[in-house]
């Protein structure tokens, strides 16, 4: 696409945006001083992009009927096949539909990005494939990742994976559902508020969140940089862990990376926790939108693990409650600066942007009466705030967001983990064809209220599944210390290989 010198007219309407005032002498002026600039731009349209070379074969796949999808979890089925050997050799993984696969279509929940095809594979994609994984597709997610239910996809709900009618979670909402059903070993997840844990609490899986800076995002949609999380979702925590080990690390793209020191997650499987302390956060209990059944199981999957050794103890973190509004600025203003009016990326980051992506989503301006409740809410907020008070309040949140850590980080240097409830309830159901705006956003942001904090402390935390209620899975969130994801997987372990956690 070529870049042409404004008209004079064009030129005046962009001063009058900039509170500028201009003669006709300055018009010409500035045109004229424009030129150099405007060849700078064609020139860097004329060069190749830097897009990562695609490894491995595969065709487009196809979208998947009512008949085999019932759950309408998939979004495209494909093989792409890694690797004739290596750590996931035999696994077969599903990716959320926000995670670049090239050549497969890609949607992120969306009907405004329909019909985008991505040019290259996210690193993790590569990762997975070259550690000798099959990679089986795309799964659904919610839209633009904006909902922690299961409904707000623009092809419709996501059903949770043991009772029809009832949420999946979101926003990795078909990730939860093909591991639950055993449709596939592995999954891929994102969290910006909760997106990998609260799906693998409504649909009975392990899923972690790592700690911000450990496994780069380069090839994913993003949210928000400061937000932005990919991890697994599996049904075994030894499989977690695993994956684990494949995706982390430094791949040279992705600026949030903190050079972490990747570890063999899967040796921290030893099924022991004797001595392990754990905190039982007393606020975790306490959320407005809390179910006194859901309470409970926590609390007698926290005698399990007194039972195999760990030192329980309640401990109080009063801040923990605030973290859903220090997260709402962040979360909010970011996204709409990044992921709408930045086009997926906006600026001053140095990562591998996707242009094919920045350029397919821009569309959305020409849409934006088709966006999700939940979207249109967001962007909204977002731009109404930074069109009268600026960037202050993100600014503001982000440097409460370290006294936020540090709360976590003192009760944290008295136990090995924190522990509450992953979300408050168990699955609710979906809302109703038609039902009100209000219902749609309530059932979309009502169970982020433990998870959310955790993305804006970037502590490594996982959902273990850990009881049902009314036929509903219940998880169970572990916390841990920035890049120590390996005691958390020492302590899911152990309580996994106690017992079948559907009886508990």
């Amino acid at each position: 696409m070529t870049v042409t010198l404004p008209t004079p007219d064009q030129l005046r309407a962009i001063a009058d945006q900039c509170g500028l005032s201009l003669t006709d002498d300055d018009v010409g002026s500035f045109r004229g001083l424009m030129q150099g600039s405007i060849d700078a731009y064609n020139a860097i349209a004329s060069m190749p992009d830097e897009i990562p070379a695609v490894k491995y074969p595969r065709t487009p796949g196809y979208r998947p009927g009512p008949d085999e999808n019932p759950r309408n979890a998939w979004y495209y089925k494909s093989s792409v096949k890694g690797a004739s050997s290596g750590k996931l050799k035999g696994k077969t993984v599903a990716l959320k539909d926000n995670i670049m696969l090239a050549g497969v279509p890609m949607m992120n929940g969306s009907s405004t990005l329909e019909g985008y095809v991505p040019d290259f594979d996210a690193t993790i994609v590569t990762r997975m494939l070259d550690a000798g994984a099959e990679i089986m597709g795309k799964v659904h997610c919610e839209h633009f990742c904006l909902s922690g239910g299961s409904h707000t996809n623009s092809t419709g709900a996501v059903h949770n994976p043991h009772k029809m009618g009832y949420s999946a979670g979101g926003s990795s909402s078909g990730s939860g559902v093909v591991v639950a059903l055993g449709e596939v070993d592995m999954a891929i997840g994102g969290d910006q508020g909760g997106s990998i844990r609260m799906p693998s609490s409504f649909c009975g899986t392990y899923g972690m969140k790592p700690t911000w800076g450990l496994v780069p995002y380069t090839g994913i949609m993003p949210i928000e940089v400061y937000v932005d999380h990919t991890g697994p979702m599996t049904a075994t925590v030894e499989d977690n862990a695993l994956l684990l080990e494949v995706i982390a690390g430094d791949d040279g793209y992705d600026p949030r990376i903190k050079s972490p020191k990747v570890q063999d997650y899967t040796k921290a499987l030893t099924g022991d926790i004797k001595g392990l302390k754990i905190g039982v956060v007393k606020e975790g209990f306490e959320q407005a939108t809390a179910e006194a059944a859901v309470n409970e199981s926590v609390r007698e999957a926290v005698k399990r693990l007194k039972d195999l050794g760990a030192v329980v103890e309640e401990v109080s973190i009063p801040m923990h409650l605030a973290g859903p509004a220090i997260w709402t600025p962040i979360g909010t203003e970011g996204l709409t600066a990044t992921m709408m009016w930045g086009d997926g990326y906006g600026l001053s980051r140095g990562d591998l942007y996707s242009t094919s992506l920045m350029e397919a989503h821009r569309g959305w301006r020409r849409q934006a009466d088709s966006l999700s409740e939940t979207t249109k809410l967001f962007l909204m907020i977002g731009t109404y705030i930074n069109n009268n008070f600026g960037p202050r309040y993100y600014g503001k949140a982000l440097n409460i967001s370290r006294r936020l850590t540090a709360a976590y980080d003192k009760a944290l240097a008295s136990y090995d983990l924190l522990l509450m409830p992953t979300t408050p309830m168990k699955a609710t159901k979906l809302p109703a064809p038609g039902a009100p705006r209000e219902e749609v956003i309530a059932r979309a942001l009502e169970m982020i209220s433990n998870t959310a904090p955790f993305d804006i402390t970037h502590h490594p935390a996982m959902s273990l599944p850990c009881g049902m209620v009314d036929g509903l899975p219940v998880g169970l969130m572990l916390i841990g210390k920035h890049f120590d994801e390996m005691t958390i997987y020492r302590a899911a372990h152990a309580f996994e290989q106690a017992g079948d956690w559907k009886k508990m």
